[in-house]
């Protein structure tokens, strides 16, 4: 079943969404003892995909499955131009079958059912692990779920009737894909001579089918590197032949070279006219999965959906974008009425004051520290996810820092926050907590303090939290270390111990090691220093100084934690650590207050920093 154009999102309570994943359609058929696993257009996938075809004999019924594979890259997103690379057998890429539809169950057909029971059953009966998973769908929002989709990043989404039946080979209406950049499939008919530096050609001469004849839709030249370049030039030669396949042959922008229409290739435009011209074309890709058939215009135009409409509500609606002058600059604060805590009716606009009110205290914090955002722009039960780099969208006023990383071997653009505007930037994106290295440039590779996390299980009480808590004090105690405790906002407690930017993060790390085995010593039947969560102890607080290595960021002091309540990460006097005190004490709503009363008491973690050698000297000596 394939999809018909829509060109914007919608709500409706008839329909449902999901995500337009970046990847390779397959149906996946379990009915036999040889699994069998196969594009749109009848590809035998097994192989090249072995993987996920290995995966799906662990399935216990006989099924038919539609889904999408999907290779993500090292950021964690669906990345197509990675799946390719299954072609240079790399077999350590992330694969995921996302399976979104069930076409047969146990010997029965199960097309003529609706959507929402097909989705029911498909949930029931499909066995997950860690190739194979279930694609799950939102009802009704569709607005707020393209939203999510295009601030990750994602191609874009599907909306599906709710009541619909599966109807095979056909471009339903029932099916509609919306698009968050504009981009589609073209056949290759031709090539002109490459100029200048560029071999092997100059650009593609592009079709598409409409009404069964093809037409002419423009050139494409960009989007091409060497190595694309010389592969599309292999495919085409052995299709070559002396006339246009067009009815009319078009004027090109060069003498053509023409080719049989079997190629597709998918591209990137900006705008298509009246006359089927792409402008501004930019080749992607070549889509092998697709059909060179079924590169044709839809005959009827894009469908137009009702909006949904709804009883008159007491709920705040979501506010224009507004332009506020924060510190030097006008910065773009959009959906300030769009709620962050839907329990505690905590807005985004909330949010963004809260930081404000507290930016002066918060900043020496962040300042030259690279920041892994962490967004939430649906607010804390929609949608979230990572971002390290820094996306082309970021203002020319935001300070970047390009840094290598050894993980990813390439250069990141970090964004260092630095000033009120850039938190409020920050948080505009859906940023409700910031995460920020232990060290700052330009010395990104020497930690400014030490955190001990402790961390604990579900089955553990913050009571316990604390009795450890305080046995880290006396551990301190004794090295004549000043330790720094604070809130994680969450369900733990860290402490901070200065180290003044002069000792490599290996150093740090390997100190931490060493406190954290005291600790453990003192307390061996509640904590653990087990690394592996299979192997851990359930019971037992986690004893975590793996935050002290390099990259690693946590949620800075006096940040709000993405969590019910809107709690806030916060500093503590040693005093207050003591049974009676619990981690959602200090919130958005507080924190403001605590701060004018208290001052900056994590001030002194930014100081001068522990002499580690005559630390360790005196460890030795401790009976």
């Amino acid at each position: 079943m394939l999809c018909k154009t829509n060109e914007k999102p919608f709500d409706d309570k008839d329909w449902a969404f999901e995500i337009k994943w970046d990847g390779y359609r397959a149906i996946a058929d379990t009915r036999n003892k040889e699994i069998r696993l196969y594009s749109r257009n009848g590809l035998d996938f097994s192989k090249p995909f072995k993987k996920v075809a290995d995966a799906l004999k662990i399935q216990e019924y006989e099924m038919v499955l539609d889904g999408e594979i999907v290779a993500y890259d090292d950021k964690g997103k669906p990345n197509f131009q990675w799946l390719q690379r299954i072609a240079e057998q790399n077999t350590d890429l992330v694969l995921i079958y996302q399976v979104f539809d069930l076409l047969w169950l146990n010997g029965h057909s199960t097309e003529n059912l609706s959507y929402l029971q097909r989705k029911e059953l498909l949930k029931e009966a499909l066995v997950e692990n860690e190739i194979i998973k279930y694609h799950d769908h939102i009802l009704q929002n569709g607005k707020d779920f393209f939203e999510a989709a295009e601030n990750m990043g994602l191609e874009g989404i599907i909306a599906k009737k709710a009541d619909g039946e599966y109807k095979e080979n056909s471009r339903s209406s029932e099916w509609l894909k919306i698009k968050i950049h504009k981009t589609d499939e073209a056949l290759i008919c031709g090539f002109t001579a490459p100029k200048g530096s560029r071999k092997q050609f100059g650009s593609l001469i592009l079709g598409k089918y409409l009404n069964g004849k093809l037409v002419f839709c423009g050139h494409t030249g960009t989007g091409f590197t060497d190595q694309s370049l010389k592969e599309i030039h292999q495919k085409m030669q052995p299709l070559i032949v002396k006339q246009s396949t067009f009815k009319i042959t078009p004027k090109t922008n060069s003498k053509a070279t023409w080719i049989k229409p079997v190629l597709v290739a998918e591209i990137k435009f900006t705008e298509l006219t009246k006359d089927h011209i792409y402008r501004h074309p930019v080749f992607l890709r070549l889509r092998e999965d697709i059909d060179s058939t079924d590169v044709k215009f839809d005959i009827d135009s894009p469908e137009k959906q009702p909006e949904m409409k709804t009883k008159t509500s007491t709920k705040k609606v979501p506010a224009k974008d507004k332009v506020k002058k924060i510190g030097k600059q006008q910065v773009t604060l959009t959906n300030q009425n769009k709620l962050y805590f839907p329990a505690d009716g905590i807005t985004k606009g909330e949010v963004i004051d809260y930081y404000q009110s507290i930016s002066k205290f918060i900043l020496p914090h962040l300042k030259n520290r690279p920041q892994s955002l962490n967004r939430f722009p649906n607010g804390i039960e929609g949608l979230s996810f990572y971002q390290k780099d820094a996306d082309e969208h970021t203002p020319d006023w935001v300070t970047l820092q390009k840094i290598f990383s050894e993980s990813n071997d390439k250069y990141i653009n970090y964004i260092i926050c630095n000033d009120k505007e850039t938190i409020a930037y920050l948080n505009n994106l859906g940023c409700i907590e910031l995460n920020v290295w232990t060290s700052h440039i330009p010395k990104v590779d020497f930690p400014d303090y030490l955190v001990l996390d402790l961390d604990p299980s579900e089955k553990n009480t913050f009571e316990e939290v604390i009795e450890t808590a305080l046995v880290v004090k006396e551990v301190l105690d004794k090295a004549d270390i000043t330790g720094y405790p604070k809130t994680s906002g969450s369900s733990g407690i860290h402490v901070y111990i200065p180290m003044g930017g002069k000792y490599t993060y290996d150093q740090v790390k390997d100190f931490g090691h060493v406190l954290m085995q005291l600790v453990h010593q003192e307390l061996p039947e509640l904590t653990t220093l087990e690394r592996s969560l299979q192997k851990r102890d359930k019971n037992k607080i986690y004893l975590d100084y793996l935050q002290n290595r390099r990259a690693q960021t946590l949620a800075s002091v006096y940040s709000i934690r993405p969590k019910p309540g809107a709690p806030v990460s916060a500093p503590l006097e040693w005093s207050e650590v003591k049974k009676g005190l619990h981690p959602t004490d200090f919130t958005i709503h507080n924190m403001a207050v605590r701060l004018q009363e208290k001052g900056d008491l994590f001030k002194p973690v930014l100081g001068k920093g522990i002499d580690l050698l005559k630390v360790i000297n005196g460890l030795g000596n401790i009976d």
